[in-house]
Order: structure tokens, then sequence, then C-alpha cells
């Protein structure tokens, strides 16, 4: 299954969870165990998604003792997820490293500002579907999406910011999303900074007028008394949780919707016995209760594929990205 991208925007078919599939390479797994803690790699700063993800799994994994050894969360920021790959792939074969994936290992290396995609690496698990989400300081004078590009079209000096790179997941989902509302695709000045966390101080800082960002990470700091607020958010329908109140796109007159698939890659030519044994980690970790309650407070759906499934899925992502970066002009 792949995503698709159509006037109404880019959107993945949500996957049902597949745990029983995981449970598959059970016997294979345990043909190997990890000797020494295992380094999760978040290729960008602290607050973002993938750091978002990396923690929260590791935190669950530890929780309900699913693995003898250590998770241990580490951020290697830097060009959009660029200067984490590179560390990566100059560590061939090694079973004990793994690194948070989404949208712009596929992006990033389109857009030409990395040498390695997702091809250069093994792919785990894919786990999740999040959402983007649109972000103002409390007291902003907008109230909801259109009041946004409404004051876009008016000054297009004013700036959005993202977490991911130029070209790269934030600024492809505000992208669209404003060209469903009538604004034209280079019109949107996009601030790219090195992860979520970066561009909310910056948010609250004054620096930009939004923020775009994925509605996981967002989930904690959104409340009656939060310095945020939230116009939209990307999802077909209404999320539960603390994003319950939050209208989306759609409710807003703006036909568009954003998936953004997270999941776990490893280093290149990883060897098969610890491909078979994070797959049926992280198969048994969707279906514990520790993961259940921290997915739903972050409005996280489950969407699980094996190493194989998600390989050909991000074969697939690679080329509807490419259609999507091209009619948008982002890239030639």
């Amino acid at each position: 299954m792949t995503a698709k991208f159509t006037a109404k925007g880019l959107t993945a078919i949500v996957l049902p969870l597949a745990a029983l599939t995981g449970l598959a390479g059970a016997a294979q797994a345990e043909d190997w165990m990890p000797s020494r803690s295992i380094e999760f790699i978040a290729p960008a700063n602290p607050g973002g998604g993938w750091d978002t993800l990396v923690r929260t799994t590791s935190r669950v994994i530890q929780s309900e003792g699913l693995a003898d050894q250590n998770f241990a969360a580490i951020n290697v920021p830097g060009g959009g997820g660029a200067v984490a790959w590179a560390q990566i792939a100059n560590d061939s074969g090694n079973p004990h490293k793994l690194f948070a994936t989404s949208p712009p290992i596929i992006l990033v290396p389109l857009a030409g500002t990395s040498r390695y995609d997702h091809t250069h690496f093994t792919p785990i698990a894919r786990l999740i579907t999040d959402y983007s989400i649109v972000l103002v300081p409390a007291d902003s004078e907008y109230q909801d999406l259109n009041d946004l590009f409404d004051a876009m079209r008016e000054d297009p000096s004013m700036s959005v910011g993202g977490g991911s790179a130029p070209g790269s997941m934030d600024h492809i989902s505000v992208v669209g999303v404003a060209s469903a509302a009538g604004i034209e695709a280079q019109g949107v000045n996009y601030i790219a900074f090195s992860g979520g966390g970066e561009a909310m101080t910056n948010l609250m800082g004054g620096h930009v007028e939004a923020v775009i960002t994925g509605a996981g990470e967002a989930a904690g700091q959104l409340g009656p008394d939060s310095d945020i607020r939230a116009l939209g958010v990307s999802s077909p329908e209404r999320l539960g949780g603390p994003l319950a109140d939050i209208p989306t796109y759609q409710e807003q007159g703006i036909d568009y919707t954003f998936d953004i698939w997270r999941g776990v890659m490893g280093t290149p030519d990883m060897p098969d016995e610890a491909v078979a044994y994070y797959e049926d980690l992280f198969a048994r970790m969707l279906e514990t209760d520790d993961w259940q309650e921290a997915r739903d407070q972050l409005g996280w759906i489950d969407a699980y594929q094996t190493s194989e499934e998600f390989g050909a899925f991000l074969d697939a992502q690679k080329e509807e990205f490419s259609g999507v970066l091209t009619e948008l002009g982002l890239i030639r």
C-alpha cells in the first residue's frame, strides 16, 4: 500500500496493526540477542517527532521488560537528518544501532541535501501514523486557518516555521495545505529549524507567525493554560485525547490531509537475525498497555509493517514524493 497525492493532499492508507505478522519472525529472532546497549538515534534536536518516537518506544520497551539491553536515546541533529544518516551509513553491519525515520528520509535526498536515502539503510518496522498540526501563540490574532492564510495573502513575507529542512516533511505539509487554500506554493515563506523543539522556541520568541509540526510532539504542550494554540490538524477526522478539540483542515473548508508515517531503520547490511529480533520486539511492544496509553495521548495511530513490507512502502513513497515535489515546484 502506498501514499497517494491528489487534489485533497498527501495521504497514506493507514494499515491495521499487524503484530501477529511480526511474530512470525520470533523463531528466527531467538537466534540473536543484543549483547550491549542499543544506540537509538533521533536525527534531530530534542523535542521533535523523531525524538518523541525514540523516547516513547525506549521507555515502553524498558517499562514492559521487553528487552534485556537498554535502548539509549541519542540526538544527532543537523541537515534535516543528513548528519545522522551519514554517521549511521559508516557503521555498516552494526546490529546495535537503530534510528527513527519518517518522510524526510525520502524528501531530503530528493531535494539534493543528503547523499544517503532509505536504500542505504535496513528497514526494521513501520510503527505509527502521525499528523501535522499548525500552531500559533495563545494570544495570536488568528483564530483559525483561514485567518492565517488571509493574512499570508496580504503579507507574503509572513513566515511559518517547521522542524524539517526546506523541501522536507513540514515544508511539504504547509505548502500543501496553503495550496489547497489558494496560495501559490512558492509564495509560502517557510523557515526551517533543526527540529520541532527549536521551531517552537522561535514561535514563542516571535520570530515566526506560526509553526507546523507533528501533532504527537505538540500534544503535551496544548491545554487551557498553554502558551500556544492549535489552528488545525491534517487528519481526515478529529483525533482523540488532548487533541480532540482541534478542528481538521477539512472542517475549515480546506480539502487537504497529510499523514506522517514513522518507523525504525537500522545500519546498512544489518544481519537478518538482528532484523528479525527487532521486528518481533516492536510488534510485541505495540500490544502492551503502556504503549497504547502513550499512543492515544500522542494522537498516533498504529500502522505496523514488517521489514519487508516497510521496505516496499518506502520504495513506493519515493516515487509518490517525487511527483509531489515536482507538482509543487520544489524540484525539477
